[in-house]
């Protein structure tokens, strides 16, 4: 663990790991995975049926650690979360009924199909990592993350996420449909020899312990950073709040995320520092969802990407 090569043995095991099940989507794999190293949140998002749920099934399999899955539902309430305290009339004493969210890796499957009292019923736990009840704090298990799927909000039957909880989240990922040899190759793996249309990651081994991932953090955490660098980070995060077509910037949150993402890049890349070609690699993910276009903007069909890869041509960054 002590060296580069070590570190980039572990991702790129877990990378081939996760390819066993998930047909094609590399980018998105390894950007769950800068994720994870960075100790942060991943919300994923796309149409129904292209692998969101299967993507983070097969992640919990290469991670051997506890998993809880949790389906959000219009009648899900905050307590089918994070757990409760009841009355047992036996002993005569209160207890502690856990929630899913005393876990390692939880999976928050339609997130935005739940309202949001309940969906802010994570805010808590992704932010501070501990959950209160009945003003009792309690501790989750470490490493933890939060990787939540959702639908596209123009479809039936969603909630906007509340920005507070949007913010959590260090990616947001856009799923696409695959490309035609991707598309291909997934429906003959699903389809042969096989009856029903269940999740198959039986293929997918356990190949990293809890401490691995902690080791692998705890890395990312004390690499050194230039000050340039760090100024660069900056500049593109406060480029949000004054960008033309822009209506609410990214808050200090966003040159966080983009640093804490870029260390973990360069972690998983075999490199002791980061380099202003990491921050560029994981603006989208980290800042599309820091951002809210102008009305204006949205009624051109302009995105948000677009908008941010502007501000990567024109923010100058750093040569040494």
């Amino acid at each position: 663990m002590e060296n580069a090569q070590d570190m980039t043995q572990i991702t790129q095991t877990i990378q081939s790991e996760i390819s066993n099940a998930v047909i094609g989507q590399t980018q998105i794999v390894e950007q769950i995975i800068i994720a994870l190293i960075a100790s942060g949140h991943v919300l994923l998002e796309g149409v129904p049926g292209l692998g969101k749920t299967l993507m983070v099934q097969a992640l919990a399999k290469t991670f051997n650690g506890d998993f809880s899955r949790i389906q959000f539902t219009p009648d899900l309430m905050p307590s089918d979360v994070t757990g409760h305290i009841l009355y047992d009339m036996k002993s005569e004493s209160f207890k502690v009924r856990k929630g899913p969210v005393f876990t390692n890796l939880l999976l928050a499957d339609e997130i935005n199909r739940a309202p949001a009292k309940t969906q802010a019923a994570l805010l808590e736990v992704m932010q501070e990592q501990q959950v209160t009840l009945e003003g009792r704090s309690m501790a989750v298990g470490h490493p933890f993350m939060v990787l939540a799927t959702q639908n596209p909000i123009e479809q039936e039957g969603t909630y906007p996420l509340p920005e507070a909880q949007l913010d959590r989240f260090l990616f947001k990922i856009l799923i696409d449909y695959p490309q035609d040899k991707e598309e291909l190759a997934l429906v003959q793996h699903t389809t042969d020899h096989k009856t029903g249309d269940k999740l198959d990651v039986s293929r997918v081994a356990s190949c990293v312990q809890p401490e691995t991932i902690l080791k692998l953090q705890k890395q990312a955490a004390v690499l050194q950073v230039d000050e340039q660098v760090v100024q660069y980070a900056v500049n593109v995060a406060r480029s949000t709040r004054s960008w033309n077509g822009i209506a609410i910037g990214s808050g200090p949150r966003g040159g966080i995320a983009l640093i804490r993402a870029a260390r973990a890049r360069a972690v998983m890349h075999g490199r002791d520092y980061i380099t202003p070609d990491d921050i560029k690699e994981v603006t989208l993910p980290a800042m599309r969802h820091r951002i809210v276009l102008s009305p204006e903007m949205e009624l051109e069909g302009m995105h948000s990407d677009r908008i941010l890869e502007n501000i990567l041509d024109k923010v100058p960054a750093p040569r040494h």
